[in-house]
């Protein structure tokens, strides 16, 4: 077993069973914790992928897994519109990290990293694609990721290094989502930090912009 694998074994043990005792598989109550301001912000070693300008006066950072079907229908049914009303006004500094549930949300996770390198237009489009093909990510993983990857514009050899030859990119992805279990508390997808305070379930759009209108500079 590779060190990999035993990393991502280990991340879920808590969660799995929880799970067996019937909680939620996409939200668990965690334990009392105030997270600072400091510990919400801190950066993984990949740096995050955000959208909107790092001085708006909302900060929103989004942990999800590629195959939560929460996550997608979230992505399908209320990012879209908060990127047009807040994200592309400049109203809001929109973060999303990876907090894979499953070996394919990770390997999925390390391709749109690969896919995007610095760049997080191309980070988002391509997390929006593996959110719109889930199904096939779910049923047939490897066969998706080679085909999400190719059409992004990567060869089949460079696909093979991102997700299976170089483990470097999924262990910096399991150190995040360690330390967002650990410390932030995260324990299920998507979950949501707004201005550093954490919410536990994704709001409809109409329910975050009664989060969000209060704390918009005026």
């Amino acid at each position: 077993m590779t060190a990999l694998r035993r990393a991502f074994i280990s991340a879920l043990t808590v969660m799995a069973l929880l799970a067996a005792l019937g909680a939620s598989a996409w939200w668990l109550p965690g334990a009392a914790h105030a997270q600072t301001a400091e510990e919400v912000s801190k950066v993984g070693a990949l740096g995050d992928m955000a959208l909107g300008p790092k001085d708006a006066s909302v900060t929103v950072i989004e942990y999800a897994s590629m195959t939560c079907p929460h996550c997608a229908a979230f992505a399908k049914q209320v990012f879209a519109k908060i990127k047009t009303d807040y994200i592309d006004t400049g109203k809001v500094h929109y973060i999303f990290r990876e907090f894979p549930l499953d070996e394919a949300a990770l390997a999925a996770s390390a391709l749109a990293r690969c896919v995007a390198k610095d760049d997080a237009a191309k980070y988002f489009a391509t997390v929006d694609t593996l959110f719109k093909q889930q199904n096939d990510l779910a049923s047939d993983p490897h066969t998706t990721i080679y085909r999400i990857g190719k059409e992004a514009g990567l060869s089949e050899e460079m696909v093979k290094a991102c997700v299976e030859d170089d483990p470097k990119t999924q262990e910096a992805i399991m150190d995040g989502r360690g330390y967002a279990y650990d410390t932030l508390k995260v324990t299920g997808t998507p979950f949501f930090f707004v201005n550093g305070k954490p919410l536990e379930a994704p709001p409809s759009f109409d329910e975050f912009e009664k989060l969000v209108k209060p704390l918009l500079k005026s």
